[in-house]
């Protein structure tokens, strides 16, 4: 914890985060630290200590109230990745039947166009040696 300057009874910087005369915070050069000051002549510190811990109780719920939704955030990706990856597996799987499915149909299609080759062949003989009669 560091300390600012005292002119007269009035802080520099104590800016919106002022409790009481006696106690007051900013923000320091670092986002992650807050400078706190404490004037023994104008406060009452127990009141501010047990502020204090009131609000390091909130604080710590909330992190645990954190800690609690991520925990369950991370098992819902996890069973999100499950179900994608059961998913694919079956998306794969139905690939795969018809790929054969149409390998096995275009190979009858060939058959058939090639069944009615011929027979178109057949009838176009056969009605030609008829008609020349």
């Amino acid at each position: 914890m560091a300390t600012n300057s005292h002119r007269g009874g009035d802080f520099y910087g104590a800016g919106p985060y002022r409790s009481r005369e006696g106690l007051s915070t900013r923000p320091a050069a670092s986002s992650d630290e807050i400078q706190l000051r404490i004037d023994p002549m104008h406060a009452d510190l127990d009141d501010e200590i047990i502020g204090l811990r009131k609000h390091v109780r909130q604080l710590r719920n909330v992190a645990q109230e954190i800690e609690s939704e991520a925990k369950f955030q991370n098992d819902f990706i996890n069973q999100l990745q499950m179900t994608l990856i059961k998913a694919k597996a079956g998306v794969k799987n139905n690939m795969r039947k018809l790929n054969k499915s149409i390998i096995q149909q275009g190979s009858n299609h060939v058959m058939h166009v090639v069944l009615f080759a011929l027979l178109c062949f057949c009838v176009v003989y056969l009605w030609s040696k008829f008609s020349r009669r």
